[in-house]
This record gives structure tokens, sequence and C-alpha cells, in this order.
């Protein structure tokens, strides 16, 4: 569910949440075969079998446009936050993200091609998965990433008017979404399929695909 914020609204609308992008992971034959530690994360359901820290790159790519199943989207600006508090609004989350030992926070915020659809993908580096879960469980309509606004002309909106907002977890990171339309209203069912079917392309090219590489490997897509 994606909680719809802006002007003290706090509507709920449905959306299919962001899924893991299914990835085959091709290793050298010559080089020994990481033992994969258990659990549906891997590597990566703690910080201390997936230490590697996360860069802007890695996360979301070096392609500033990409297209998924027809549907093209484009990477406006992107952030690598000195603190994690920088990233984050609301003191619940800010909290959680101190107490789960957040030490990095990056975003990135994209538009569909028609620039009716725009939004930000944050993506916290905390220390465990059960930390990451905590901190999942702090979002609400007060609690959620904070909007990085790009300085085109379609994305410099972002954070104005209503929202859609969700926090979820892979392993020990937390993903936190923002999504809107580009005028702020408030989306009709129509709307909010677009805004839903947005937010799992771009998350299944970009975070889910570089997650899902640590988890099997135990380290950065390169």
């Amino acid at each position: 569910m994606l909680g719809l914020l802006g002007g003290g609204l706090a509507v709920m609308f449905n959306a299919d949440p962001p899924s893991s992008a299914e990835t085959t992971t091709q290793r050298q034959t010559s080089a020994p075969t990481p033992v994969i530690p258990p659990g549906k994360f891997g590597f990566a359901t703690n910080r201390s079998t997936d230490p590697d820290p996360i860069t802007v790159k890695e996360l979301f790519g070096s392609k500033k446009k990409f297209t998924i199943s027809g549907r093209s989207y484009e990477m406006t600006v992107t952030s690598k936050d000195k603190k994690c508090d920088d990233g984050a609004l609301g003191d619940s989350l800010k909290k959680a993200l101190k107490s789960a030992k957040c030490t990095q926070f990056v975003r990135a915020s994209f538009r569909d091609k028609a620039g009716k659809v725009i939004g930000t993908v944050g993506v916290a580096n905390l220390s465990t998965g059960k930390n990451a879960s905590k901190v999942a469980k702090s979002g609400d309509t007060k609690n959620y990433v904070k909007p990085l606004a790009g300085k085109d002309t379609v994305t410099k909106l972002l954070g104005s008017g209503s929202g859609g907002a969700k926090i979820s977890t892979y392993g020990h990171f937390a993903i936190l979404i923002w999504f809107q339309n580009k005028d702020g209203t408030k989306p009709d069912s129509k709307g909010s399929k677009r805004i839903s079917e947005a937010i799992n392309d771009i998350t299944k090219a970009t975070v889910f695909k570089a997650l899902d590489n640590r988890s099997v490997t135990g380290s950065p897509l390169s």
C-alpha cells in the first residue's frame, strides 16, 4: 500500500509493491563459488556478510535513460547524503534510521517519458535485516523518504502536492519510495496504476538488480 500524502491528506490507494528482479549472476568456473548464507537475502541479509558500501552508480547505474517493456524513463538527479537524516522526513523515521545504525542514504529521482509521473527512490544501508524491518515499520504519512527535486522542469516539482510513499526492505537495506503525478493531484484509478507500474519498472531495473547481485555474490554490482 502507498499512503497518499500532501496538504494533510491521508488517503490510501492500492499499488503493487516493488518486487525483486529475477537475475542470473554468472561466475567464472575457475573461481571458487562463495557459500551463500542461508535465508532469502543471502549475503545481503546483514552488513556483516555484505560490508561493501553502496554507491549511486551501483544502485542506479550510469545510464540516465532506459526502457522497460516499451515504457521509457529518465533519471534526472542523484544524491549521496552525508547524513541519513538528510534523506528522510519525520522524527520517527530519523530515529529508526539512527537505531538501525544507518551509514549511508542514497537517492535518485526519475520521470516517465511523458512527464506525467515523477518520483524518488532512496536506499538506506543498515546494520541488519531485523533493523531494516524496524525502519520499514516506522513509515507512515509523516515519515518517508525526502523527495529529491531535480533542476529540470518536471522533477523540480517533486514533493509538491500529493504523492504515494512506501518503505520496503531487502536484507539489511531499506528501500524508501515517493512517487506522484507531476501536477501533485490525487491520482485516479488509472493514475494509480501508472504510478505503480513506474515504481516496479524503475526499481527492478535499478536497486533490485543491484541488491539481487549482492545477495548471491556478496559483492557490489560492477
